[in-house]
């Protein structure tokens, strides 16, 4: 079944169409990730979200919301997190006001890794998007992509 199967809805469409676009984007992202980097596209943006972080008021992020930036559960960004401090790329310490909240920074050497790993990531995304816009069923949803000035991604509150 295809993104245009007549048996489908517009709906059901569109959002095949998307999801399409999706996975073919995260998986060249992938590929270019791990052979250049030794990175998963999850690991890189866990790097990526904790690397937003800052010594303010509300600057570190609990477990839950660095799950919800990363879209996994807590289960499994608790995992990663593990995996990536297992690298001496990420290192976990006590929050000084709060005994109970344990907060995770990324390390000199995850943060030389997530440099490195950026260009990476933005030359795959580049061609995974002109790629698809080669592709009829995904050329609009690209173009809405390309056409998006969404400012940086914050830390979530």
């Amino acid at each position: 079944m295809t993104a245009t199967d007549p048996a489908l809805t517009a709906l059901a469409q569109g959002w095949c169409a998307l999801s399409l676009l999706h996975g073919r984007i995260e998986a060249h992202i992938e590929r270019a990730l791990q052979a250049g980097h030794d990175l998963s596209v999850r690991e890189y943006s866990l790097l990526d979200v904790l690397s937003r972080q800052h010594d303010g008021d509300g600057g570190h992020l609990q477990m839950k919301q660095v799950a919800d930036a990363v879209v996994l559960s807590q289960s499994a960004t608790t995992r990663l997190v593990t995996r990536l401090e297992d690298r001496g790329l990420l290192e976990r310490y006590l929050c000084p006001t709060d005994r109970r909240g344990i907060y995770t920074n990324v390390t000199e050497a995850g943060l030389k890794l997530l440099q490195e790993a950026r260009p990476t990531n933005d030359r795959a995304l580049r061609e995974a998007l002109d790629e698809a816009a080669k592709d009829p069923e995904l050329a609009p949803l690209v173009k809405v992509v390309e056409s998006l000035d969404v400012p940086a991604r914050k830390v979530p509150a």
